[in-house]
Formats: structure tokens, sequence, C-alpha cells
């Protein structure tokens, strides 16, 4: 679907609207006339003329460039529509007063540009960093956002959404900022449920958008990146942990690190050695999350002790591998 974005003075928002439907087959409205070249069907253009659209021919080559035939998007790659984004960019600079920008399109941006996971100094990042969200409707900033998120890898799809809906506000500590794997995940669930039916609820983001009893469509993917995947724990953790082994290690370079023995995993966990055996990955897990509360530096446990069960759960994970 052919679409763009007008503001309405009546609603005082930015709105979608459609333009054209392409069908399932939007290449069947690319014209090769022969060599090397390409123009988009007539039929296209002069609805667009009908309606009294206002748009740019280089703007819709761009909008339909992905469907033009691979072999020729390879030779016109260097000249195609040169200058056009930098032109764009340069009107959304021009265009006069200040918008307000959506905490959670903010949150969005920062994370999939610099892939910070505390983002308490997000206010201090320059608004020009958003700009690309400027006379955009709902429709377009999320089709925007989809497009973006296809950069992220499936292990950084949970801590993608906890970032965006900003869940580490809920919990307290350091663990909440760096450790979002060792917090309670049956109340992370429940805050992740309230946020999304809110943000669902928000009248205010969804301006200029149809208000849907269900779930909205652009919602979905944010519930299966949450619930269908697991924390990577070898991103922030992991950084967290090797710094803090790393600042013991001043005196004398770091050594590889030796297997911990049975007895002490099974000191450490305060459980028989069977029943750890016994244990899949998710039971191991959800033992290791109670313990790490417990031992914790920020619930007033010992530092060294914390590294202990850590290291003694990553050797009990490697096991079972």
């Amino acid at each position: 679907m052919l679409r763009d974005s007008r503001f309405d003075p009546d609603s005082s928002c930015w709105e979608s609207r459609d333009l054209y439907d392409l069908g399932n087959s939007p290449w069947d409205y690319i014209i090769y006339p022969g060599g090397n070249s390409f123009y988009i069907d007539e039929r296209v253009t002069e609805q667009l003329d009908a309606q009294g659209v206002a748009y740019d021919l280089c703007e819709l080559d761009e909008l339909l460039w992905k469907f033009v035939r691979q072999e020729i998007r390879q030779k016109l790659e260097p000249f195609h529509c040169r200058g056009f984004r930098t032109r764009r960019q340069k009107e959304k600079r021009e265009k006069p007063g200040e918008q307000q920008f959506q905490v959670f399109d903010k949150r969005r941006i920062y994370y999939l540009r610099s892939g910070v996971v505390d983002q308490r100094r997000i206010d201090r990042v320059p608004l020009r960093t958003f700009s690309v969200l400027l006379s955009k409707s709902r429709d377009e900033i999320e089709q925007y956002f989809m497009q973006l998120e296809k950069c992220l890898t499936p292990r950084e799809y949970k801590e993608y959404v906890y970032v965006i809906f900003d869940l580490q506000r809920r919990f307290a500590g350091l663990s909440a900022h760096l450790i979002p794997h060792a917090l309670d995940q049956d109340e992370l669930d429940k805050n992740f449920i309230k946020d999304l039916c809110r943000l669902h609820s928000d009248k205010f983001f969804w301006a200029g958008f149809q208000q849907k009893k269900r779930l909205h469509e652009y919602l979905v993917r944010y519930a299966v990146m949450f619930f269908d995947y697991e924390f990577d724990g070898g991103s922030a953790w992991e950084e967290y942990l090797q710094d803090f082994i790393n600042s013991k290690r001043f005196h004398r370079p770091p050594v590889p690190r030796s297997s911990v023995p049975i007895s002490e995993v099974v000191e450490i966990f305060g459980v028989a050695e069977k029943e750890l055996h016994a244990m899949n990955k998710n039971d191991l897990t959800k033992l290791y999350r109670q313990k790490a509360h417990e031992l914790h530096p920020d619930k007033g446990g010992e530092h060294d002790e914390f590294v202990r069960l850590c290291e003694a759960y990553e050797e009990l994970l490697r096991k079972k591998r």
C-alpha cells in the first residue's frame, strides 16, 4: 500500500492516508524500457495526480527501489537519487517551530543507534538525533522502526523491549540497569504487560490513528520479542562481571578461569549434586536467579560470593550443553 503522511489542522496531528493499492506484486508496477533503466507505471502517477498529491519522482522511485530487479539496482546504485536524502533532511531542518517527541520513540532511536541499555541520560541527547521523526504520522513512524529493527539479532530482542518500555524503572538497584536477567522474571512479565496495555491505550501516542480494542499489530511484535526470547547473558551482564574480575587483577595478568569443583557448586547452590544434574536449563536458571537475589551486592551480599555464584552457574550450563 502506497501511503503518505499529512497534517490535519482539525485534529492538530499527522495522519496517514492510503494513496494506491499495489497489491501482492508491487514489482508489476515497475516498467523496464530497455538497458539499465526503469520507471514507475503511469497508473500510479496518474492516480496520485488525480488526488492532488504533491510528490517527487525520485521519492517515488525510492519507495519502490527494493522491488527493482537486482542486476539493475547493482548498476544504478551509485547514481540512484543522489542528493535526495540530503535534500529531504534539509527540508526537515528548515521546518519552523518545535515538535514534541514521544519518549517511547526516543528510547527506540537511542537504543537502535547506540545500543545503550542504561538510558538515564537520554534527556541529554541532542534533539537533532530524533529529527528523523519529524512530520511523520504514527503509521509512517512505526514503518520506519520496523525497518531499523531488522538490524537486531534474536539474542537482542528481549533486551531491546526491556529498554524501550523502560522496565528498569520498576526495579531498584544496579541489577535493573545492568543485569535484567537476574531480576524476578514473573514480576518483570507483569510490569511489561501493564506498560504494553498502557501504551496501547495511549490516545496521544496513537493520535491520528484508528484506535482498536485488541492489541495493535504494531505492538504485537514487541510481545513476541519479549515472551518468545530470552535475555542474552553475554551482553551487558558479562561485560559488567568481566570488568569486576579484571579490576581485581591489577598486579597480575588475566588467567583463564578454571573449572569450578562440583563440591563447591553444591555448596553455593545449597542443592544436592543429583538434583543439580537432574535439573533442566529452565529450572537451573530459576534457581540461579533466586540465589542471585540473595547474594547480589545491592541486596547486602558480598562481591566475591556473587562472582562465585555466577561462575558456578556458567559451569553447570556448560555441562548441560
